[in-house]
């Protein structure tokens, strides 16, 4: 596949008002989606957005750029990213658009696109919108100017969308639970599923005001959310990220509960129930416990690279059905048509009432290897694969670990950074390792500029 010049591994990202991504380029983006989409004649796009303060801004040139090329919108407002994948199903869209940088700080934005089916766009329509950018944009003729309007209940359909999750008779009576929103999309519809659910609700991180989305909260930022857990005597914390297709959890106990934990319990919850569908899917940032604990319960288990679009894509080429990444990424198929942090965390409640044991005991299922992840800013044109010093520290960090562990280095698909992964069972070890390999990356970067 050709490099993309606009499209990462999650859409559309960047600094608003920074390099290319202006409300001008976010207009003429909604025209060329709206131009390859129109090929196959018109129809309506699904357009929700979080709570960034540049999103009213975008959406705006985004719905002009979208009517120009005769396509029809409908607004949903605030809304979480899996909503939008779900609400273009059951509103027979012909495409969904999310506005949202995840998890990223408030100054970035995103545009993400979902198919038909609420799946993300296939590499070949990206390329094809890729190209149409670099075109003139030519509108219809006003006859065919697409129509914009409002959608009503949008989030109503989806709360009972989530509360479907859990099976027929199924309550939350009796559990305290804290729901942290990250003042992102779902800061209305989370504490909702749960309370509409039976549940006692305590919720953190639901009062945007367009800068504070993802700020000391979230899955980014767990504390707020163990603090409020232990102060409330709560049985379990709900940690979402901006646009809510993330969960981390943390137990009664105060501890943070991560994406490979919540995959392991889920995984031998299902295949107990004869519901786990053939294997599990993670990424290469999949800590090597969970791997060694679903191996030793009989269960498959396969690396795509990361990216939820890489585990999406290794769970159809399996025909699997669970997969996810460690930062809470997870994907239900038989549930959802992308990650979605409300049902995978309503997943869990499930597991978690039929087995009649609180979250803490559950996730002892595995013991994690000393993991440790170094984000090194990354220069501007700098290779890192193609660094004699950066892979010579790569080299030497592997023969020490002599196979008793990992070392990964890879881009960010997201943001201008460098990761550096390095895993095996002595702490010490890990640390000294994965800052020599930093240390050698900052230095190379250093030299080439």
């Amino acid at each position: 596949m050709a490099e993309r010049r606009y499209f990462g591994t999650d859409g559309v990202r960047g600094t608003v008002g920074n390099g290319f991504f202006t409300p001008d380029f976010v207009l003429r983006l909604g025209w060329a989606v709206g131009t390859v989409l129109r090929r196959e004649g018109r129809g309506t796009v699904v357009v929700g957005k979080d709570t960034r303060v540049s999103g009213y801004m975008l959406e705006s040139a985004l719905e002009a750029g979208l009517s120009a090329a005769g396509m029809d919108c409908l607004l949903l407002g605030p809304m979480p990213t899996p909503a939008v994948a779900y609400l273009t199903r059951t509103f027979h869209a012909r495409a969904g658009v999310v506005i949202s940088a995840s998890h990223n700080p408030y100054a970035d934005n995103g545009i993400k696109l979902f198919s038909a089916s609420g799946e993300k766009l296939p590499d070949a329509l990206e390329a094809q919108i890729e190209a149409c950018l670099e075109q003139p944009l030519e509108m219809v003729p006003p006859t065919q100017i697409g129509k914009a309007r409002r959608a009503v209940d949008a989030g109503g359909r989806y709360i009972e969308f989530c509360k479907r999750a859990l099976p027929d008779h199924t309550d939350l009576r009796g559990l305290k639970i804290v729901v942290d929103a990250a003042h992102g999309a779902a800061y209305q519809v989370a504490p909702a599923v749960f309370r509409e659910l039976g549940a006692s609700v305590t919720a953190i991180g639901v009062s945007p005001d367009g800068f504070n989305i993802n700020r000391d909260c979230g899955t980014t930022a767990p504390a707020a959310l163990q603090r409020e857990v232990l102060a409330q005597g709560a049985d379990l914390g709900v940690a979402l990220d901006g646009d809510a297709d993330r969960l981390l959890m943390v137990d009664a106990a105060g501890e943070l509960v991560d994406g490979d934990e919540i995959l392991g319990l889920l995984a031998l919850a299902r295949q107990a129930a004869g519901t786990l569908g053939g294997g599990v899917v993670g990424t290469q940032m999949s800590n090597f416990g969970l791997e060694r604990a679903l191996l030793d319960a009989g269960i498959a288990f396969d690396r795509a690279q990361v990216g939820d679009r890489y585990v999406m894509e290794q769970l159809r080429a399996r025909g699997w059905l669970l997969g996810g990444e460690t930062s809470g990424h997870l994907i239900c198929l038989d549930r959802t048509s992308t990650g979605d942090g409300l049902v995978t965390a309503l997943q869990v409640l499930s597991v978690l009432r039929a087995a009649g044991r609180p979250l803490a005991e559950l996730k002892r299922f595995m013991t994690k290897y000393p993991q440790r992840l170094v984000n090194v800013p990354l220069v501007a044109g700098f290779d890192p694969d193609r660094s004699r010093w950066v892979q010579q520290a790569i080299e030497e960090a592997r023969a020490s670990l002599d196979g008793r562990g990992r070392v990964l280095l890879r881009k960010s698909g997201t943001e201008p950074l460098v990761r550096v992964m390095v895993e095996s069972q002595d702490a010490v070890q890990v640390e000294a390792l994965s800052e020599h390999i930093a240390a050698q990356l900052r230095a190379a970067m250093a030299q080439a500029n």
